[in-house]
């Protein structure tokens, strides 16, 4: 049996229970006030990141120099029916909501994506989202839904661009720009080729901006045997890394704003991540400083929000 030491007064059961309750209350609400620490400590840094992250002009828009682009999203990976199912999967809705959010915290304010994905960006913006949305199209009777949903501004779809390009009938998507024009958007003009950015300038058309794919991955067989002496299997998405210079070069020869994409080769050099930041700074050092990249997130391992404004801040700044 133990004996109280005689200079400690026993405690009551009411106080221990007291006591007891109190340890637990304070348990149950350290969870709590950490959680609530580390929002406030991530809302501080989210909000330094969006004063930081370098912008451009981007017609009557201030435009983050980094945009989110939307492939992931889609399940379009371009690397394989594998890797397009995985995505596909893991971007339900709500992810894509919640990744969306995570970009605008972190200082993206632009979200570039096609198909009915403006739908999803009304209910960003109806849940308080402030991010601008760009489009791709082809199709006239989408302007209006477009317009309507809040899009500021579509380009012509570069994988339609490129094919009417070879084919000589680049003229063809001239009254689809117009179009776009007298529905108050403003006009792009998306293409994997760097050709196709000196014609429309030589042609002096009324034109806002463009989309440049710093790959010109849809060569044919007869090129790639041209060019490489030797075909791959299966035929398919080749990425050169003489490619990216070229279509820079082209970038630096217009006046009007660039949006660089697949900076990554479509997930091609995203394996390292030092990969990853020599790709950034490449492009940066290559393109002008009014222009800038969109980059597809796929952030189910990693917070690539925040990792790509980060090497936006270190090499878009000292760029622009």
């Amino acid at each position: 049996m133990n004996t109280p030491h005689p200079n400690i007064l026993p405690q009551p059961q009411s106080s221990l229970r007291d006591s007891r309750r109190g340890f637990l209350k304070t348990l149950s609400v350290l969870p709590v006030a950490l959680s609530a620490a580390r929002l406030a400590s991530r809302a501080t840094a989210a909000s330094a990141a969006a004063d930081t992250l370098p912008r451009i002009r981007f017609g009557p828009h201030s435009m983050s120099r980094l945009v989110c682009g939307a492939n992931p999203f889609n399940g379009g990976s371009h690397l394989s029916v594998f890797v397009n199912k995985e995505m596909k999967q893991y971007y339900t809705p709500e992810q894509v909501l919640k990744t969306l959010r995570r970009c605008q915290e972190v200082g993206i304010n632009f979200w570039q994506s096609g198909g009915k994905n403006h739908e999803l960006y009304q209910q960003l913006v109806a849940e308080g989202g402030r991010m601008r949305y760009i489009s791709l199209g082809t199709n006239p009777q989408e302007i209006a839904p477009l317009a309507k949903a809040g899009c500021i501004a579509i380009a012509h779809h570069g994988e339609v661009t490129d094919r009417l390009f070879k084919q000589g009938q680049l003229d063809d998507i001239h009254d689809f720009l117009k179009r776009l024009r007298d529905a108050g958007l403003m006009v792009g003009v998306s293409t994997h080729m760097p050709a196709v950015v000196d014609a429309i300038e030589s042609k002096g058309w009324d034109v806002d901006f463009y989309m440049c794919c710093v790959y010109e991955r849809h060569r044919s067989a007869e090129e790639l045997q041209k060019l490489l002496g030797a075909v791959p299997i299966p035929v398919g998405e080749v990425y050169l890394q003489s490619d990216p210079p070229r279509m820079f070069k082209a970038m630096r020869q217009t006046k009007r704003p660039c949006l660089a994409f697949k900076i990554l080769a479509a997930g091609r050099l995203s394996e390292r991540r030092e990969w990853v930041e020599n790709a950034f700074k490449q492009t940066f050092a290559g393109i002008k400083p009014t222009d800038g990249v969109i980059v597809g997130i796929y952030d189910k391992f990693t917070d690539q929000p925040a990792e790509d404004a980060g090497f936006t801040k270190r090499f878009g700044l000292a760029a622009g």
